[in-house]
């Protein structure tokens, strides 16, 4: 007899580690920029330069790139952009981990804080969080039909299997450009840019992907004049484009997840040979996992009639998908700034910070804070541009029917709308959208048959069962479980006794004929 078996294929993270580490360094002003009056505006993004694995370890090698815009009171200038960066080495304990790994670590700036110490030196302080996982692709067989002369009964359990069908990272480069309005200085330099992603989506298609959304674009810069007049600018421009992604088809489900990486601004000519026109070269990095969805009939239990048979089976579980779902929830607060006098709003930024995600009944509950920055313009004349911050925490629900604790979902959170206004000169209103996605797949355990054994049956055993019994069903019972007991066909016994359905109650009286 031999088993006929299927493969299902499958993903997992092997190895997983989470550390925080705290960066710390005074910085010396290079001589060419002048003397700092008041800080402003900083913000650090991490780059991941190396990875090196080992025997339950992992070392990281990388650089916090941080940017820096401040007043100076020196004449001839008002706002000063200041870049650096700050190099890390970490190891991370990462059990399970083996040289021959490939690692991949994911960074995020959880806090940065600029002090000045004096007007030629600063302090810049980071908290980093590092997450590093080792994932992988592996195959379950599961058995399907049997194929032998031997008479045997096999019941089968049927399970709906979301399969892993592509596994990969890769990046999607976007090129885009803007001209400034007419009623805009030209540029004389950009003081400080923000570039951000917003609405991104992927579709599944024959053999490609399609993605869409927009590149939103804030500039803050000095136009070209005698008096070089600081201007902001801010604009949104909508893209699409396809990736090739080989074995894809139309209604296979996408787990996609995209970041920022390498940006390049540069500032070009117009028609009119001004400089006026600004060309984006963004990288986006893709993490794509897609799944299909089977339905397969997986052999659960055999048992001989004319033979003995026994099986060797392993524990494991398999998935399937539970839930795709998306969520939205309102975030509203105010922002005081004692003494600010806000003058006019300039540009407003946020992300979400999450900080706990736990499993409740049908849902998953959420739990983090909203970060908001907010340039504006004040009315003091040494210092006309100012920054303020704030943390707006959150607590929302997504609604996943009949989840369990143990049932796989990350949950993927975006700012999609962010409105602030001026209250007076001392007060905004932050109102928001957040907006939550997962994937939710369910756990099934289940017991995979690898193997089969056929040998005669035990004489002294077949002696000892009668050749006929009214079998009494006690609590329990099943056609299944009474015929591998008096290895009688469960079609037999269907048959002796006129049975429509599988359906038992106990006390319910049924013929057994052993051979039957």
């Amino acid at each position: 007899m031999e088993l006929m078996k299927r493969n299902i294929h499958m993903d997992r993270v092997r190895a997983e580690a989470v550390v925080q580490f705290a960066l710390e360094d005074d910085v010396n002003l290079p001589e060419n920029k002048p003397d700092v009056s008041t800080l402003n505006l900083e913000k650090g993004e991490l780059a991941i330069d190396e990875i090196r694995p080992g025997t339950d370890c992992v070392t990281v090698r990388g650089r916090l790139c941080y940017v820096i815009l401040y007043h100076t009171s020196e004449e001839g200038a008002s706002l000063v952009l200041l870049e650096g960066k700050l190099p890390f080495e970490e190891k991370m304990n990462l059990q399970g981990a083996v040289p021959s790994d490939t690692v991949t670590v994911d960074g995020e700036v959880e806090d940065l804080t600029v002090s000045a110490i004096n007007s030629r030196k600063l302090n810049v302080q980071s908290l980093i969080t590092l997450t590093a996982r080792v994932e992988e692709l592996y195959d379950e067989e599961a058995p399907v039909a049997i194929h032998g002369e031997e008479q045997a009964q096999y019941r089968q359990m049927p399970v709906n299997l979301a399969q892993i069908a592509i596994c990969k990272n890769d990046i999607y480069r976007l090129k885009e450009e803007v001209t400034l309005p007419a009623s805009y200085p030209n540029i004389y330099q950009i003081l400080w840019n923000n570039i951000s992603l917003g609405d991104v989506e992927f579709k599944t298609l024959e053999e490609k992907l399609t993605v869409s959304g927009d590149v939103h674009l804030f500039l803050l810069y000095e136009g070209e004049g005698e008096d070089h007049p600081i201007r902001s600018f801010e604009t949104a421009m909508p893209f699409q484009g396809e990736l090739e992604c080989h074995g894809c088809r139309e209604g296979m489900l996408p787990d996609i997840q995209c970041r920022l990486g390498q940006q390049e601004l540069s500032v070009r000519p117009d028609f009119d040979g001004e400089e006026r026109t600004v060309g984006l070269e963004l990288v986006m990095d893709i993490s794509i996992r897609i799944y299909e969805e089977e339905k397969l009939d997986i052999i659960s239990d055999i048992y001989g009639v004319s033979s003995e048979i026994s099986t060797v089976a392993h524990r494991t579980c398999l998935r399937r998908l539970l839930a795709r779902v998306t969520g939205k929830t309102k975030v509203t607060d105010r922002i005081r700034v004692p003494g600010g006098n806000v003058l006019q709003l300039l540009h407003s930024e946020g992300n979400v910070s999450p900080e706990r995600q736990s499993t409740v009944e049908n849902g998953i509950l959420l739990q983090g804070a909203m970060n908001v920055k907010v340039l504006y313009i004040t009315g003091e004349d040494e210092a006309p541009y100012a920054c303020t911050q704030a943390q707006i925490p959150y607590q929302y629900t997504l609604e996943v029917p009949d989840i369990a604790p143990e049932d796989l979902g990350k949950v993927h959170a975006q700012v999609e709308q962010l409105q602030v206004t001026m209250l007076d000169g001392e007060e905004m209103d932050v109102k928001a959208v957040l907006s939550f996605s997962t994937v939710v797949f369910q756990n099934i355990p289940v017991d995979l048959i690898s193997q089969v054994t056929v040998s005669e049956l035990d004489s002294a055993k077949m002696s000892s069962l009668p050749g006929m019994v009214v079998y009494v069903v006690k609590a329990g019972d099943n056609l299944w479980n009474i015929g591998k007991q008096y290895y009688v066909p469960v079609e037999t016994l269907r048959e002796l006794n006129s049975l429509d359905s599988d359906e038992l109650t106990p006390g319910q009286k049924l013929l057994v004929v052993k051979g039957g």
